[in-house]
C-alpha cells in the first residue's frame, strides 16, 4: 500500500523577467528580490545562488536531524559552503554542485557517517541524486 503523502508547506513565488534583470517576489513577501545573469554586473542575484542557499540550509537541518538520531554532538557553529556551477554541455545547460560541510573537532567517521544520513533525509539531494554531479567534502 502507498502511503499518501502530507503536504507540509507550499513556495508560491511569482517571477517575471527571467535571469535578465527579472524579479522574485514570494506570496508572502518575504523573498522580494532582483535577478541577473550568473557571473553578470547586475545588482540581483540568480537561479544558482538561490539553489545553493535553498539546499546547504535544507542539509543542515538533515545533518541536524541525523545527529540527534545518532546522538551525537555537534560543534557550534558547523558550517556549509555550497558551490552550485552551472555548464553547457554539447548545447545543454547543466548543474553540478559541491557541498563543502565544516564539521571542526568530530572525527572524521562520524562527521561522514552524518553527512552520508543527511543525503537521505535531505529532499535536495534526494531530488538531485543520480541527476547532477554531485561532490560533498567533509572537513573536520
Amino acid at each position: 500500500m502507498n502511503a499518501q503523502p502530507k503536504l507540509l508547506y507550499t513556495a508560491k513565488v511569482h517571477t517575471t523577467g527571467g535571469r535578465e534583470g527579472g524579479t522574485s517576489r514570494s506570496s508572502d513577501g518575504n523573498l522580494d528580490i532582483r535577478l541577473s545573469p550568473p557571473g553578470g554586473h547586475g545588482t540581483g542575484t540568480n537561479p544558482e545562488q538561490l539553489f545553493a542557499a535553498g539546499w546547504s540550509a535544507c542539509f543542515e537541518s538533515a545533518i541536524n536531524i541525523a545527529a540527534r538520531k545518532s546522538r551525537v554532538a555537534l560543534p557550534p557553529g558547523f558550517t556549509i559552503d555550497a558551490e552550485v556551477d552551472l555548464s553547457l554541455i554539447d548545447g545543454a545547460y547543466t548543474l553540478g554542485a559541491r557541498l563543502n560541510v565544516n564539521l571542526p573537532g568530530l572525527p572524521h567517521d562520524a562527521a561522514q557517517a552524518l553527512v552520508d544520513e543527511a543525503h537521505t533525509l535531505c529532499p535536495y539531494s534526494r531530488a538531485t541524486h543520480g541527476n547532477i554531479d554531485v561532490v560533498t567534502r567533509v572537513k573536520v
